[in-house]
């Protein structure tokens, strides 16, 4: 214990009233002196006992037990420091300067160990939690060992100076270097079709031209060259609706501290700008309204629609204008703006001289290039007129026989069509009869629909980078009009189409990789009887080999516990697939140097300072220094002794009781009237 005496004042008013009152009376005190008042030193008196009075002052007497003074010590322990000697170096100084403040009777030492928090590290957040309840005048200062990578220093320090001064104990090589590769630039949509443009840039130590490749939903990898240091645009084309990853990646650099930070991602939303879709009916025919009516009831689909009345080759007396005939525009349509639509569908149609050799080549030269073509067959597809003896035979699933088959026949899906996602919904349903199709033989592709017998009905197919459908049966009419309780021909009809135009929930061939914090799941689509092995990389680049769950007909599924934030990879069967666990770039490790100037601000404006530690023989002594004085130097750094203490008990004397105050301050006015009456 110490003993201390101290003079105190405590007002009978409050501080505010007192010094409003303390004001009054001098001004009243002052004016009274300047008109030359007789009594101005008796009336000063009574003034200055009456405010002493109000003051209420006493001598106190105190037993003070002395405090000591908080300091905290912080531990970085997010995932930036795990490379190299970093973490080693950081547990050996915090247990070194842990067991020297704990010896310290004066210190009342704090700790709290920080992992990565979000997509960063948030040291002085956790600083803040663990002084909350540390009066700040207790406050002896912080330390802080970490990298140096500090993602959360305020750009005002005027909230949190009061808990300085800070040092920070930097570890790792601050010679060490590491190529990184930083997303400048994202788009968050575009229309499908279309190239978005990305902005990115490569940092490396070397510096030079790099090497970045480039991929969007884990498809064909393009190359490309850019120079370190500067920011380069990329132009990438939107495959497809919804969400489409685009991935860039960089090779290792000559010096590295992580590949982590070498690969980088965005998420971009593909939305479509109508669907433009060129209809032509080969003659006027019942399921050509079916399909005509229920494209254009979808207002995403721009139609255009052509029915070809009268052949060039027939001959008719009746003037063109008076049966309301247009030529048909085949140079405009498949010449000039075939690339402008997203799919072509033929409807019964033959070849009748009126859309030549040519053009259907070049159908077959859309299609292999990215375009989708329907194909619904009438009788003529098993004549001599048949598109399957045209240049389009090469893209056609099923081919004809020759035979045309009448009569009453049930549709049944197919074990693949049970699996497809055109038709995987179908399954279990009641269809209406049929009365007539064309045989055919399905050599490629995918057969959807059979009949009883097991000819092909419906088929579909993916050639080069487009896609086609074959319905072999111009009947699709009779469940629209719900002959023998009809059919589901909306379902079949809409969903072939979007499956025609790649919409990604109704690919059949499909691998999908989700992030969900703690865990990353794999879905895997396929008409395959076993599913391909699956491969996942994570972003430290081990690789995890999960077992596959049956969920369903050609659904599989499987799932493992994640730990890292960062683009996961996915492989199966060819097929590959990523996924963003957390942020799109995480921020912990967009920069993994081992440096002290992102901490430097703070530091220096509460008189701290900033040491490098390549070993634990570089830690700086430890000071204990005043409220005023530096705190650190070349090799030391300083916490404040603050001086505080508890009170545990005291005694007060009154230096002017009230009576007192009465009599010495009716004697001053005493005079006072005294000096004003001679």
């Amino acid at each position: 214990m110490i003993e201390a005496s101290r003079l105190l004042f405590d007002p009978l008013l409050s501080w505010p009233w007192f010094w409003a009152l303390l004001v009054a009376c001098s001004v009243a005190f002052l004016i009274y002196a300047f008109m030359r008042g007789k009594a101005w030193l008796a009336r000063g008196l009574g003034l200055t006992v009456g405010l002493l009075a109000l003051s209420n002052p006493s001598f106190v007497e105190e037993e003070r037990e002395p405090l000591p003074s908080v300091a905290a010590l912080v531990l970085d322990r997010s995932d930036s420091m795990e490379f190299g000697e970093r973490r080693t170096i950081a547990d050996e100084a915090y247990q070194s300067i842990r067991a020297e403040l704990e010896a310290d009777p004066s210190i009342d030492l704090r700790t709290v160990e920080v992992e990565t928090q979000g997509d960063g590290t948030r040291l002085i957040g956790a600083l803040e939690g663990l002084m909350a309840d540390v009066p700040r005048d207790r406050v002896a200062g912080a330390i802080m060992i970490t990298d140096g990578q500090v993602h959360d220093i305020p750009t005002d320090f005027s909230r949190i100076t009061e808990l300085g001064p800070f040092h920070g104990l930097i570890t790792g090589d601050p010679e060490a270097g590491d190529r990184r590769i930083t997303l400048v630039q994202a788009p968050n949509f575009d229309i499908v079709g279309d190239e978005a443009e990305f902005t990115i840039r490569v940092d490396d130590p070397e510096g030079g031209r790099i090497a970045v490749s480039y991929a969007i939903n884990g498809g064909r990898e393009e190359t490309t060259f850019v120079e370190a240091g500067e920011d380069t645009p990329i132009a990438i084309e939107v495959e497809r609706r919804g969400d489409n990853i685009v991935v860039f990646e960089t090779p290792a650099g000559r010096q590295e501290l992580t590949l982590a930070n070498n690969r980088t991602a965005s998420t971009l939303s593909g939305v479509r700008d109508g669907l433009r879709v060129l209809l032509v009916t080969g003659r006027p025919n019942a399921s050509g309204r079916v399909w005509r009516d229920l494209l254009k009831s979808d207002p995403s689909v721009d139609l255009v629609h052509f029915t070809i009345l009268r052949p060039p080759y027939k001959q008719d007396i009746t003037p063109l204008e008076e049966m309301a005939l247009i030529a048909f525009p085949t140079e405009e349509l498949f010449e000039d703006k075939l690339d402008g639509f997203d799919l072509v569908i033929f409807d019964q149609y033959e070849r009748r001289g009126v859309i030549t050799m040519a053009y259907l080549a070049d159908v077959a030269r859309y299609v292999d290039e990215g375009g989708a073509l329907l194909v619904v067959a009438g009788e003529s597809f098993a004549g001599p007129a048949s598109l399957a003896r045209t240049p389009l035979a090469g893209i056609l699933p099923a081919l004809p026989t020759g035979e045309i088959i009448v009569g009453e026949v049930v549709p049944q899906l197919s074990r693949e069509g049970e699996r497809h996602t055109i038709t995987e919904d179908m399954v279990g349903q009641e269809w209406g009869k049929w009365l007539r199709y064309v045989q055919a033989r399905a050599d490629t592709g995918d057969v959807l629909m059979r009949t009883p017998e097991g000819a092909p009905l419906f088929a579909v197919d993916r050639v080069g980078e487009g896609r086609v459908a074959q319905l072999l049966s111009d009947q699709i009419w009779l469940w629209a009009r719900g002959y023998d309780d009809g059919g589901p021909f909306a379902d079949l009809i809409r969903r072939s189409v979007h499956w025609l135009m790649k919409e990604p929930e109704l690919d059949e061939r499909q691998l999908q990789l989700i992030a969900q914090g703690d865990t990353v799941r794999a879905n895997l689509r396929t008409l395959a009887d076993r599913a391909a092995p699956l491969i996942i990389e994570t972003p430290g680049g081990s690789f995890l080999e999960p077992d596959w769950r049956l969920e369903g007909p050609g659904s599989y599924s499987a799932e493992v516990p994640v730990d890292q934030l960062g683009l996961y990879r996915a492989q199966s069967g060819g097929m590959e697939a990523v996924a963003l666990n957390g942020p799109a770039n995480p921020r912990e490790f967009a920069a993994l140097e081992a440096t002290g100037d992102v901490i430097r601000p703070l530091v220096d404006a509460t008189g701290g300072g900033t040491f490098t530690l390549e070993s634990t023989g570089s830690i700086p002594d430890i000071r204990m220094v005043g409220r005023r004085s530096d705190a650190s130097g070349g090799n030391w750094l300083g916490l404040r002794e603050r001086g505080a203490y508890a009170v545990r008990s005291s005694t007060s004397l009154p230096l002017l009781p009230g009576i007192l105050a009465v009599l010495l301050a009716l004697s001053a006015l005493l005079w006072a009237w005294r000096r004003e009456g001679q």
